[in-house]
């Protein structure tokens, strides 16, 4: 039974992998905080548009065997609006996802050190945290082999354990089901929630994952056989993805506490609550969360500038490696030694600001297009639904850049 698990699933479950890392978790923990279970409803929206951009995505990688970025090169033919779509994509995903991979790698670090203290290395007056070089250890490690079943297996196992933590957390916090329903299925907006429903929204709704899945699925599906098999990966894996930020959500509605801002403080607050071991179980989801993150960010990079450039080979070639491997060094360094890198993080999200409603966009009008998917374009039903999700890409794009130059 387990071997058919590992053979059904795999390239959703990356796209799970990279949208629940320390972000989701830290903005998951405050609206529960805050705002209790009543924007569960804004996950479950979240869930739904991701689980619709992202099928489109697969979709599109297997019936023409191409990532998003190979096929974005191809089909603008315009060379200025070409170069400023390569420009942009590169500039939001690579650079972006640099600034937050050590965010990725923190997340993880702040797991471990949860449950066994804080650990440096010293050199002087110079000092490196000892698990953010761990974590980025493993990241690589786990890249440099650049077998894509094998990387599969790992984050399949590690998703998993990131899902049974949180669920279990949620479970000891004996969370009230009346309220959980309603918060599911009865929108409401409380008073100074707009931004965190926002924020839900767009923490889950990923710009790099649609890179990143069409890249994949055409390595585990060659021809349109793999369809129906991937559109249930898909499913399953981003509602378990979702079920993961609810039950964060939900864990952290049980606390009612100013003092809570992220997921180590939601670890250390369940502790006198609900007894160690909702502490234990937080932790080892912290944990996974951090370093599928840490794997999944990097891989996505390195696929975007292999699409937009052009190039060829496959993800042992040293350009590959080169890409993934800057960025997670950038990550470590940036992790370890304790720096944040302020303005590169501004300049990602005003970028992926910009870049989410334009490339759901591009992406729509591609996957009506017969010469690139024949039959398998998208319906018109399909199209209403992702004009929707247009609209609310844009609101938060605008958003976005608005709350970075301090304008809201």
């Amino acid at each position: 039974m387990l071997n058919k698990l590992f053979k059904n699933i795999g390239p959703g479950t990356l796209v799970a992998a990279a949208f629940i890392g320390p972000g989701t978790v830290t903005l998951c923990t405050l609206a529960g905080v805050h705002f209790g279970t009543h924007l569960l409803w804004a996950m479950l929206l979240s869930i739904f548009a991701t689980i619709t951009l992202q099928e489109m995505a697969a979709r599109l990688g297997i019936i023409s065997q191409r990532g998003l970025s190979e096929v974005l090169r191809s089909e603008l033919k315009e060379p200025i609006l070409r170069g400023f779509m390569i420009f942009l994509i590169l500039s939001a995903i690579v650079i972006g996802n640099a600034a937050y991979e050590a965010g990725n790698i923190s997340g993880s670090v702040i797991g471990i050190e949860s449950i066994t203290g804080s650990f440096s290395i010293k050199f002087g007056t110079f000092s490196l945290n000892f698990f953010s070089i761990l974590i980025g250890l493993i990241a690589f490690g786990l890249l440099l082999i650049g077998n894509y079943k094998v990387l599969e297996k790992v984050l399949v196992i590690l998703v998993l354990l990131m899902s049974i933590s949180f669920v279990i957390t949620a479970v000891i916090t004996k969370p009230s089901l009346s309220a959980i329903l309603k918060g599911v299925f009865l929108p409401t907006i409380p008073e100074n929630s707009l931004f965190t429903i926002m924020g839900l929204i767009g923490t889950t709704v990923v710009p790099y994952n649609l890179f990143l899945h069409a890249s994949l699925v055409k390595e585990k599906w060659k021809n349109k056989e793999g369809l129906t098999l991937a559109k249930k990966d898909t499913i399953i894996s981003i509602l378990m993805g979702g079920v993961v930020s609810m039950s964060i959500i939900i864990s952290a509605s049980g606390i009612s506490s100013g003092s809570i801002n992220n997921g180590a403080d939601l670890a250390l607050g369940l502790e006198p609550l609900y007894g160690s071991y909702s502490k234990f179980f937080l932790a080892i989801g912290l944990f996974a969360a951090g370093v599928t993150s840490s794997i999944t960010a990097p891989l996505a990079a390195a696929f975007v500038v292999k699409g937009c450039l052009g190039w060829k080979g496959t993800m042992k070639s040293i350009k590959f490696k080169l890409i993934w491997g800057g960025i997670l060094v950038l990550g470590v360094i940036f992790s370890s030694i304790g720096i944040k890198p302020i303005e590169i993080i501004k300049f990602a999200q005003v970028a992926n600001g910009v870049l989410l409603p334009i490339i759901v966009g591009v992406l729509l009008w591609i996957m009506n297009k017969k010469n690139v998917l024949g039959k398998y374009h998208n319906t018109r039903l399909q199209n209403f639904i992702v004009l929707c999700i247009l609209a609310i890409t844009i609101f938060l794009g605008l958003r976005s850049i608005l709350k970075v130059f301090n304008l809201l």
